[in-house]
């Protein structure tokens, strides 16, 4: 039998100057609420172009958002059983 689970992201993004600021929302089955951020900033010789900015804060706030997510899962399994979970990565 095979399941299908999905997830949604909710991203939010605010700009002040060349300084960008990416909101990550993600929201699981069991209830629980993970929130991640990211930032980048544009050099002053650099030209405006926002998307670039929210393309590169979203990165840093979804790499933030795995990295809550490896360290939920490991002490999940280290709560089950209490066995030893692998090292993150």
């Amino acid at each position: 039998m095979q399941t299908l689970v999905g997830w949604h992201i909710e991203m939010e993004f605010r700009e002040e100057g060349p300084r960008t600021a990416a909101a990550a929302l993600l929201r699981l089955r069991d209830g629980t609420e993970i929130r991640a951020h990211g930032f980048s900033s544009r050099h002053p010789s650099d030209p405006d172009q926002l998307r670039v900015g929210e393309e590169i804060a979203a990165a840093r706030a979804l790499n933030d958002l795995a990295s809550q997510l490896l360290t939920k899962a490991h002490n999940e399994i280290q709560d089950v059983g209490g066995r030893q979970a692998q090292p993150l990565m």
